[in-house]
């Protein structure tokens, strides 16, 4: 059956498989469900792999999900209820035992369910969970509809239309893709009703504090709300000022901006599918209609779609994408094991603050700039530490709110030099690269208060102060402050040595990732959270300054 003929077959009741794609706006799964059921049953199953408690994990949260990203999904999944509500609905919350599809399984057996609508997702996990689900409900005889809605295009149909395969470049992959189709819009007042439920337990969305995670009092709680409500909001805002919409550039930005970020913070609404990717795209050409000129992709506005489509496409169509072993277009590096140096980078404890402070905004904050989502990934990998890529993103992945499987692994293969991009000879300085944005430290003293009264001249490299320094700022290095789990200069000249055998090595070893990244892919890229590297940083060592 295709796409078409089953957005509206007829069927008495429809189940609506809410996982991504939490809002009402452009979902074409929801439409299709409301057009062709008398009675709709709108679900979300909470999943234990997500949100099961952890106690070994080095902070609040699951194994999976940090408290910060498992409290924006709730807000979310609230929001999400109170609009259905609106429409005559509500949100159905299930909890699953173990397996997510078993629970999904059960429910449209239990339900009579004629017809399942649900918006597809490309993550390995999510195509074996989903395939358990629509086996079962192709042998019980009931309908599926999986429209793509998460992202602007169809990551099969790009892939196919190259060849059969990912285009491994921005450049290729827009020639290929062409113009995004419009979003599902056509406005509606009321949703059919739900059917009966029969002896399910039907469970408000839980707060944060009964999902067992312990004392969360001392928690910080982030600036940014989940939601469609918020996200359509954020996103009005952004786009009311035509003028920065039409010279937005990356990758321009202040990393160092904490009080009003330099950039829409769209990305969590995106990863979350609060905010619909194609109803954003077109709101922004909409813009760009009004305005005599404006910037072009990479580094426009569109352009960061653009590029979170790309990611999504290459992650798709590269068995093996997340890890580095057995990925064909991933470097294979010896990179070191040092638990004490990674410990050190993971709880903003390596001495530099402007690298600490940046892994502290993203422990209470779950989100950090882009430029400063560079430094931290660029320090500990090819820059100082010379620690394993995987390591760096599975911290990413569990703490951002903004967290996307394909997005973050493609952003840390980007930054490690591992792929993509390959001038691993320029690295940023863990001292003069935040200096410039913020020469003050206001964003070192807003995040690591013990340094709140060092002296400017100090606040990047406090252990250069003179002790009657820093006993007048009640900072004592190496006491109150830890030293320098490395010496930057030393390091990264190490580290670029290392990087050097290790391309040769490849290049004897036949490896097929090769060349050098063109100029617009060195550009910025992807409100999503994590960007490629830019013209910012130093061919060669830093003077400490």
């Amino acid at each position: 059956m295709d796409a078409a003929t089953a957005a509206t077959a007829t069927a008495a009741a429809a189940l609506v498989w809410f996982r991504k794609g939490l809002r009402v706006h452009d979902n074409p799964a929801l439409d299709a469900a409301r057009r062709s059921a008398a009675r709709v049953y709108p679900v979300f199953v909470l999943d234990p792999r997500y949100l099961r408690p952890d106690p070994a994990a080095p902070s609040p949260g699951s194994a999976r999900a940090g408290v910060a990203r498992v409290r924006f999904l709730l807000e979310s999944l609230r929001d999400l209820d109170a609009r259905l509500r609106r429409l005559g609905s509500r949100l159905l919350v299930l909890r699953a035992r173990d397996d997510v599809s078993d629970a999904v399984c059960a429910a449209l057996k239990d339900w009579n369910i004629g017809k399942l609508c649900f918006e597809s997702d490309t993550e390995p996990y999510a195509l074996a969970r989903d395939k358990r689900v629509t086996d079962f409900a192709a042998a019980s005889g009931i309908e599926v509809f999986s429209p793509v809605s998460h992202t602007l295009f169809d990551p099969a149909e790009i892939i196919e239309k190259n060849g059969g395969r990912p285009p491994l470049t921005y450049q290729s992959f827009v020639a290929t893709a062409g113009e995004p189709p419009k979003p599902v819009m056509e406005k509606y007042s009321e949703l059919p009703p739900i059917g009966d439920t029969g002896g399910y337990e039907l469970l408000p969305v839980p707060k944060l504090e009964e999902l067992g995670y312990g004392d969360l009092s001392q928690e910080y709680i982030p600036p940014f709300r989940g939601g469609e409500t918020e996200a359509l909001k954020r996103m009005r805002e952004s786009l009311q000022d035509k003028e920065w919409v039409a010279k937005f550039e990356k990758p321009k930005g202040d990393p160092s901006a904490f009080l009003k970020p330099a950039t829409t913070v769209l990305s969590p609404y995106l990863k979350f599918g609060c905010l619909s990717a194609r109803y954003f795209y077109h709101c922004i050409q909409d813009v760009y209609r009004s305005t005599k000129t404006h910037t072009k992709p990479p580094v426009s506005l569109a352009g960061q779609l653009l590029w979170r489509d790309f990611f999504y496409t290459v992650s798709f169509g590269t068995p093996n994408f997340h890890q580095m072993e057995g990925n064909k277009i991933c470097k294979q590096i010896p990179w070191r094991e040092n638990g004490e140096l990674f410990v050190a980078w993971r709880d903003g404890r390596t001495g530099y603050p402007w690298i600490d402070a940046i892994m502290i905004q993203l422990r209470k904050w779950g989100w950090m700039h882009h430029l400063a989502r560079h430094s931290v990934a660029c320090f500990l990998t090819r820059g100082d530490l010379y620690i394993h890529w995987e390591q760096g993103r599975d911290v990413f992945e569990r703490l951002l709110i903004d967290s996307d499987w394909a997005i973050n692994n493609g952003n840390w293969l980007w930054l490690s030099c591992s792929s993509f991009f390959y001038q691993y000879h320029r690295i940023y300085s863990p001292i003069s690269f935040g200096k410039k944005y913020d020469p003050n430290g206001d964003y070192i003293r807003h995040f690591i208060p013990v340094l709140k009264d060092m002296p400017k001249e100090y606040i990047y490299e406090p252990w250069t102060a003179p002790l009657s320094v820093q006993e007048k700022a009640r900072c004592i290095v190496g006491k109150d402050y830890p030293k320098p789990v490395v010496d930057h200069e030393a390091a990264s000249k190490e580290c670029r040595k290392r990087m050097e055998e290790a391309y040769a090595s490849n290049r004897l070893g036949g490896n097929p990732v090769k060349g050098n990244s063109s100029n617009s892919s060195r550009r910025k890229f992807s409100d999503g959270g994590q960007d490629v590297p830019d013209s910012s940083m130093s061919k060669q060592p830093r003077k400490r300054s």
